[in-house]
């Protein structure tokens, strides 16, 4: 049991009435040291990052990403994970896997340290370590990344041709998903949380508001004449609608789920028959945005505002060569040389 003391600061002796420990005078309890059980401490870091106001798919990426690791502390160690004895070793000792006998890409295994560093954080926050043991847990170099892969103009039209042919009295509101994604490129969780009242649709005019983008943060993204319609279109199509409604619903009325989102778009990609490069909803964001490249060539600023991006670096990407262009260059160089 904790010592309690009276708020004198004295140690007395006390009895107990009720379950009450009591003498008379108000007590202050001393707080134990953090808990370091598993199912304590991994139930309040999971608590911790629900309400951290990162992304929702990077909250579930962390989480699954941190399971993997406990997994390998436990095989590895032969004993449950004490959250308090991991040490700088342990992690390097991860990462050297991760390298060598998983043999995992880059991207997957930064991935993997990033969550170990934001649960080491959130200890020494929580007074656990006394030192963060992440500290020196680096990432692997990455090969500089080429463009992002958006789908041609023949595609995108094949895309919303299918879509505007579903069944089951979905036409209008796969045609309405897909003109949303490649009008606006909005990112996944941000259409799925959409309500009705997040539109403002005129006649010549018209935008979305991104009331939980990535960080938490808002933005309006501007609507074109072809996602109005589409929008306004399946919005009269809808019973009774209301402001606070989800904007999109699935078969049974309910709001429709990322995951839902990401198997309507990978089928309708199957039934437009686009086997060029495998098809999302981030496909259709990264075609949103090479596309505005194109008609508003070096404004990268504005892009990065309707995308929603933090840093310039990563709206840049799309300023780079894709495997295409590359490919093209290289033919017309050779022929150049030596046709």
């Amino acid at each position: 049991m904790p010592t309690l003391r009276n708020v004198a600061g004295q140690p007395g002796v006390f009895s107990a009435i009720n379950g009450v420990l009591t003498r008379g005078v108000t007590l202050r309890r001393i707080p134990p040291p953090p808990a370091t059980t598993s199912d304590d401490w991994i139930r309040r870091f999971d608590q911790a990052l629900a309400e951290s106001g990162l992304a929702p798919l990077t909250i579930r990426t962390y989480r699954r990403d941190l399971v993997l690791f406990l997994k390998w502390i436990e095989q590895t160690k032969g004993t449950p994970v004490v959250l308090a004895d991991l040490s700088e070793a342990d992690l390097l000792g991860y990462r050297q896997y991760l390298v060598n006998v998983a043999r995992l890409r880059p991207a997957t295994i930064n991935q993997r340290l990033q969550a170990i560093r934001w649960l080491c954080r959130w200890a020494l926050r929580q007074k656990v370590f006394a030192a963060n043991p992440a500290t020196d847990l680096k990432s692997l170099p990455m090969a500089r990344r080429r463009q992002p892969a958006g789908l041609t103009e023949p595609e995108a039209h094949a895309l919303l041709r299918v879509a505007g042919a579903s069944r089951r009295g979905h036409a209008q509101r796969n045609y309405a998903i897909v003109q949303l994604l490649l009008q606006a490129g909005l990112r996944i969780g941000e259409v799925v949380t959409l309500r009705v009242a997040d539109l403002v649709i005129r006649e010549r005019s018209g935008c979305v508001r991104v009331r939980l983008g990535k960080g938490g943060k808002e933005r309006e993204v501007p609507l074109n004449a072809s996602a109005r319609r589409a929008l306004r279109t399946y919005l009269q199509a809808r019973p009774q609608v209301q402001p606070d409604h989800p904007l999109f619903l699935s078969d049974r009325d309910r709001v429709l789920s990322e995951r839902s989102l990401q198997h309507l778009i990978r089928s309708l990609a199957r039934q437009a028959k686009i086997t060029r490069i495998p098809v999302s909803p981030h496909t259709l964001r990264h075609t949103f945005a090479l596309n505005y490249l194109r008609q508003n060539p070096g404004k990268l600023v504005s892009l990065a505002s309707l995308l929603g991006h933090e840093s310039l670096d990563t709206t840049a990407l799309y300023t780079r060569p894709s495997a295409e262009e590359l490919a093209d260059d290289l033919e017309r160089s050779r022929m150049n040389v030596y046709g």
